[in-house]
């Protein structure tokens, strides 16, 4: 008995399995070295097909050594024509007609084809035609998700959000045996199934959208052992069970807005934007959605549309001509997703995103450095934050030109973006730029607003005026008015020629400054990190003089001055690990002249 399988037969392991049940005995097996070119192609670039496939060559090797079968490798190797032109399986065939042996598929197409040249042909029909699924045994109506790892007990987690606990589901750890035959299945299933696909393949990782369930398949190099996830979704809501505001409702429905659900994973973020999705359409609104795996559970009429070849900004580009009322963008996380996003909100299109965020304001976060700051309002102007299936926060945003909370005087108004509790509309966070820098202040009492913003401004202030003067700077903020302790020789350049200096100073800080002489014994050094030491510079006029470093009002060293009016530490020495760990911290060293 001469035997050909070609890759579909090899991947999904039937060929040892029937030698292995006796029902191929001391056959002659011939792999057509196309099949084998093709699998090691797969394998090279991380494709679980390929991997799958070489392990069963490798095992049907084994069975010919133990002396059940004869294996044997013949025909000619694929050019790059072949595989372009998709030739691997007419080369199969060549292979078996030539050997006038008997091709073993799984492929339908493959056995008609054969067939129809007279080559004899034992179809083998694929696992999810010959028995259920094994990964559906680990399931029951309150499962969630089923984690299988590799020399461990099989976990599942069960329960609604807001009440999920992880639960061993059997006694006997998985190996990879086992694991190997779940995937040969899942993959195949995949592959022929007209509600499935594999959606990533990529070295080491496999993600597969398997009917309304996601699978993670993962193994060496990516992960340290091979480990299958399997994610399905138990809950499916209406919007009326949400019980939501009318207020709340009207602007989910208002077809010019840009909204973002948030919340930690499992937190019930899909099921609520799934919700949306289907109350928004059933007011006659055209609903798409843009997915990377496709997961949201929706109804046929909703279009699902993944990446175009593999770049979500085409397939924006394509809904641009679809022209949809809504979008749901699931998930937003990368900053390109940000991008794009914001491109298609501010088209005009109605955008509902669904991202991570521990909470409302860390969402809007997420939006800053790949978003202009000013822009914000216009591409999201509302977060709602799910935790456990419930709205925890909803936040709107407004922008407006103000005096900053905690800041006094007129002259330091500027752009300002208003983070809103929805329901309440107090102002809970207020957005904006001070000097360099992007601030996401809480407002909330004065007493424990003003440390930290002033704080920040008097680090700020210092930072601008180092690229101006040498030595030592001391900056003191109080009432909108900033003044500022140099070295006395140092004021005239601060100052500049007709005081053009100080007021481009002030222009960059957006404060007023006062110059002083630095009189104090106790001064906060300028610091210069270079690559073997940290210099503490005090300026020329102390030089010669002892001094000693405070840190956290502990004296951590003492020494004498240089010509220069520098302090130099070793940079690897403990005390130079101390300083730039200190800093690293917004800490800054004090040098108490003697």
């Amino acid at each position: 008995m001469k035997i050909v399988p070609d890759t579909s037969t090899l991947i999904d392991g039937r060929i040892t399995e029937l030698v292995k049940n006796g029902k191929i005995q001391q056959a002659d097996i011939i792999i057509a070295n196309a099949t084998l070119a093709e699998l090691e192609h797969q394998a090279n670039i991380g494709k679980e097909t390929g991997i799958n496939g070489l392990n069963e060559i490798v095992e049907l090797q084994k069975l010919s050594q133990e002396g059940k079968i004869n294996l044997h490798f013949l025909g000619s190797y694929p050019t790059s024509e072949d595989i372009e032109n998709r030739r691997i399986d007419a080369i199969i065939r060549d292979v078996a007609e030539e050997t006038r042996a008997t091709l073993v598929t799984s492929d339908k197409v493959q056995a008609i084809v054969a067939k129809a040249k007279g080559i004899k042909v034992l179809y083998l029909p694929p696992y999810h035609e010959e028995m259920p699924l094994k990964i559906l045994d680990y399931f029951d109506e309150e499962t969630m998700s089923v984690h299988l790892r590799q020399d461990c007990k099989p976990v599942a987690k069960k329960g609604k959000p807001g009440n999920i606990k992880l639960i061993e589901i059997c006694d006997k750890k998985m190996d990879e045996k086992e694991l190997n035959t779940i995937t040969h299945q899942i993959i195949e299933y995949a592959k022929r199934d007209a509600n499935s696909f594999i959606e990533i393949e990529r070295k080491g990782v496999t993600v597969i959208q398997l009917g309304n369930m996601r699978i993670v398949i993962v193994r060496q190099p990516f992960s340290d052992k091979f480990e299958i996830t399997a994610t399905r979704p138990i809950v499916k809501l209406s919007i009326e069970d949400y019980n939501l505001d009318k207020e709340l409702i009207e602007r989910l429905t208002d077809y010019n807005r840009g909204i973002l659900i948030s919340g930690p994973p499992g937190s019930g973020k899909t099921t609520f934007a799934q919700a949306v999705a289907e109350y928004l359409y059933g007011l006659g609104a055209v609903v798409k959605t843009m997915e990377q795996p496709r997961d949201l559970q929706v109804r046929d009429e909703i279009s699902q549309y993944a990446p175009l070849e593999k770049k979500m900004e085409l397939t924006a580009d394509i809904l641009l001509l679809v022209r949809p009322d809504y979008v749901v963008f699931d998930e937003v996380r990368r900053g390109n997703d940000f991008k794009v996003y914001a491109d298609m909100r501010l088209a005009g299109i109605g955008l509902i995103g669904v991202t991570h965020a521990n909470c409302a304001i860390d969402a809007i976060q997420r939006l800053i450095g790949k978003v202009e700051l000013g822009v914000i309002p216009q591409v999201v102007d509302t977060v709602i934050h799910i935790i456990g299936g419930v709205i925890k926060e909803v936040m709107e945003l407004d922008f407006t030109v103000k005096i900053p909370y905690g800041m006094e005087e007129a002259d330091l108004a500027r752009p300002v973006i208003l983070v809103k509790d929805f329901f309440s509309k107090k102002t809970r966070y207020e957005i904006y730029s001070y000097g360099e820098q992007v601030v996401v202040m809480p407002v909330g009492e004065e007493k424990k607003m003003k440390n930290p913003l002033k704080k920040l401004a008097e680090m700020q202030l210092r930072h601008i005026i180092k690229s101006y003067v040498d030595g030592s700077i001391e900056v003191k903020i109080n009432n909108g008015t900033a003044t500022v302790y140099v070295e006395e020789d140092e004021i005239p350049h601060l100052i500049g020629k007709g005081g053009k200096t100080i007021s481009k100073v002030e222009s960059e800080a957006g404060i007023k400054i006062n110059v002083q002489p630095l009189m104090e014994s106790s001064i906060t050094p300028n610091i210069v990190k270079r690559k073997k030491e940290i210099v503490l510079k005090v300026g020329k006029n102390y030089a010669g003089r002892e001094a000693s470093v405070i840190l956290n009002g502990e004296v951590i060293f003492s020494g004498s001055i240089s010509k220069q009016g520098e302090i130099k530490v070793k940079r690897q020495s403990n005390i130079g690990k101390k300083i730039i760990e200190a800093i690293a911290s917004n800490i800054y060293p004090v040098v108490k002249i003697k």
